[in-house]
C-alpha cells in the first residue's frame, strides 16, 4: 500500500478526505480555536514534528506533500498566522532544510508536490533556495503547485 506524508498539514484544507488512511499528517503545531465568525481552526496532526527535522526513516514515503507557511509578515495572533503558520526571519534556510528533509524521507522515484503562495515571497526566490528542479507545475492566482521527482542516480 502506498504511503503519503503531508509534511505541514495545518488544518488539512485541500484534502478531500481529511483522514485519508494512507496519509500521515504532520505539523509542528497543534491548535484549536472557534472564532466569533463561526470558523474553526483545527490543526491536529498525527505526528507533532518540525518539517526541518522529521522523525521518519530515509526512503519511507511514496508521495510527500510540502505546503509550508508562506508568510513572514503576519501578526503572531492574527487569523492568518493561526490558520497557516508563519515563517521566521531565517526562512530561506528553513525552506531549504525542509525541502531536503522531504526528499530524504521520499522513496527513490517518489513524487514531491510543493505548494507555494507568492503573496509575500516570490516563487522564483523560493526556488533559488531549493537544490532540486521541478518537473512541471501550475499557477492559479498567487498559488503555485509544483511537482518534483526524487531521481535515483
Amino acid at each position: 500500500m502506498a504511503k503519503v506524508l503531508d509534511a505541514c498539514c495545518g488544518s488539512r484544507m485541500f484534502w478531500f478526505d481529511k483522514n485519508n488512511p494512507i496519509t500521515t499528517y504532520m505539523d509542528k503545531r497543534q491548535y484549536y480555536e472557534e472564532l466569533d465568525t463561526g470558523h474553526i481552526i483545527n490543526v491536529d496532526p498525527d505526528v507533532l514534528a518540525d518539517f526541518t527535522e522529521m522523525p521518519f526513516s530515509d526512503n519511507e514515503f511514496d508521495l510527500v506533500v510540502f505546503d509550508p507557511p508562506h508568510m513572514v509578515n503576519a501578526g503572531e495572533n492574527s487569523w492568518l498566522a493561526k490558520k497557516y503558520g508563519k515563517l521566521d526571519g531565517n526562512w530561506p534556510k528553513m525552506i531549504h532544510d525542509g525541502f531536503n528533509e522531504c526528499m530524504r524521507v521520499l522513496k527513490p522515484n517518489g513524487t514531491l508536490v510543493f505548494k507555494w503562495n507568492t503573496d509575500q515571497i516570490s516563487f522564483r526566490e523560493v526556488l533559488s533556495y531549493i537544490d532540486h528542479k521541478p518537473l512541471f507545475g501550475d499557477k492559479r492566482s498567487k498559488t503555485r503547485w509544483t511537482v518534483f521527482l526524487k531521481e535515483v542516480s
